[in-house]
């Protein structure tokens, strides 16, 4: 892409309503642009790099097994009233009326359309385990939307849904769900530590946050330090296999939000030393509630005896909306976001120094279709500008690798490659480029984690 013909809106000063870094820096990064409170439009950068997160979830959904669908946001309120929780989800839910004065709702959630979807088609216990997700726009009218997409109003969630004949198979399902939050966080350079905590609204006696650790977290999380660096489960994982080893060896040292905590528990099972106890990101959250929506709404399969069988439900969460702030808050410095390469919007950028020179513009050009043929995720500056205010844009929008070449370099055959984590400038034959920025990449794509 060259930036000449693209459509991004940076923004030279700080916006005064942004509390948070990752908000700042969304709004200064041309990601997001605020419509009204809790509600954003996504713009060209920040659309790609909240699609290349959503790609990563729907690879590691598959992977376990999982299968995607696609429901509506706008939901009957009959479905709730079902369940018993029209009334009782209180005002975060947008109720709405239709022209024939009947109820409707704007989805916060979709436990309900779900079992209502399993209930019409499923009826025999052959056709499970099933696990359902789809990625969706949900709306919660939250009493204080603030700190960006981190907590607004709309926001894009990947949510699942479980079906089990029994407990013991429902468990089994929500351990395949706990593998692949740990693979989908690691693939985006994040280290989330799974942590008991409450069920709230959704109910259920199981379930997990998935916890992001950063100074501007929502809330306070204690946990043991060896979390920190516990390696991921390995894409070869048989997800259909006993995958209790790998739960149990994750959930034996000690983890909780401060719903969840016991101060005493906690400092008896975790030495002094290894006790971390910090602010967090919530990234992901689920949960195994068993008949809790199955059972008021009828959702049966016929058993091997031929009996009627209540099934057991599950429900798994991310939102995408919310990662990337995430991801925001852990990979940034003064100058602006650092984009582990797995979601960057562009994997390396290319920067013409002198665009209105006719050798530098042929040789920008010949590299610039080299690198895209090499399969790489390009943004070219080819704008008619000056230097300082080129490297000021990639430092600020985050770009893992750039590419700097002038007619200097032209002249000696050389063109310059800064890495934006570490600082770090090498300088190297024009015609070494492509496999240099190609061996840098192709590894930290990160899909063999």
């Amino acid at each position: 892409m060259r930036l000449s013909q693209y459509f991004l809106p940076v923004l030279r000063d700080v916006p005064k309503e942004a509390e948070i870094v990752s908000h700042r820096l969304m709004l200064r990064a041309g990601m997001v642009r605020q419509q009204a409170s809790g509600l954003y439009s996504w713009l060209p950068l920040g659309y790609k790099v909240l699609m290349k997160v959503q790609k990563i979830i729907e690879e590691e959904q598959n992977r376990s097994g999982a299968i995607q669908l696609l429901m509506p946001t706008i939901q009957s309120a009959d479905l709730w009233r079902e369940s018993g929780r029209y009334d009782a989800y209180g005002k975060e839910m947008l109720r709405i009326e239709d022209r024939h004065e009947r109820d409707f709702l704007y989805g916060p959630t979709n436990e309900e359309m779900i079992t209502d979807i399993f209930r019409t088609y499923v009826k025999s216990y052959k056709d499970l385990p099933l696990n359902l997700y789809h990625i969706q726009w949900k709306f919660r009218d939250e009493i204080r939307p603030r700190f960006g997409t981190m907590r607004s109003r709309e926001f894009l969630m990947k949510d699942a849904y479980s079906f089990d004949l029994d407990k013991d198979s429902a468990v089994k399902a929500y351990q395949r769900m706990f593998v692949a939050y740990l693979r989908t966080y690691a693939r985006m350079g994040l280290t989330a530590i799974p942590m008991r905590a409450d069920t709230g609204p959704i109910g259920g006696d199981l379930s997990h946050e998935f916890i992001v650790l950063a100074d501007t977290g929502e809330s306070e999380v204690f946990c043991h330090k060896d979390l920190l660096e516990k390696p991921i489960p390995a894409p070869g994982t048989d997800f259909r296999g006993d995958l209790s080893p790998i739960i149990d060896d994750w959930t034996s040292l000690y983890a909780a939000t401060e719903e969840m905590v016991n101060t005493a528990e906690f400092e008896a099972e975790v030495p002094a030393e290894k006790r971390v106890s910090a602010r967090g990101i919530e990234v992901g959250h689920i949960f195994y509630f068993g008949t809790k929506y199955s059972e008021p709404m009828k959702a049966t399969v016929t058993g091997p005896d031929g009996k009627e069988i209540t099934v057991h439900m599950g429900s798994y969460g991310i939102g995408p909306t919310r990662l990337v702030p995430a991801i925001i808050e852990a990979f940034h410095d003064d100058d602006g976001i650092i984009w582990p390469v797995s979601v960057a919007p562009f994997e390396a950028v290319l920067i013409n120094l002198k665009a209105g020179d006719a050798d530098c513009t042929a040789a920008c050009d010949a590299l610039y279709g080299e690198l895209n043929a090499a399969g790489i995720d390009m943004l070219y500056d080819d704008r008619d500008q000056g230097a300082g205010g080129k490297f000021a844009t990639a430092d600020l929008i985050g770009i893992p690798y750039q590419l700097i070449l002038g007619p200097r370099g032209i002249k000696s055959g050389e063109v310059e490659i800064k890495h934006r984590q570490s600082g770090e400038r090498e300088t190297l034959p024009i015609g070494d480029a492509v496999a240099r920025i190609t061996g840098l990449i192709e590894p930290q794509r990160r899909t063999d984690i």
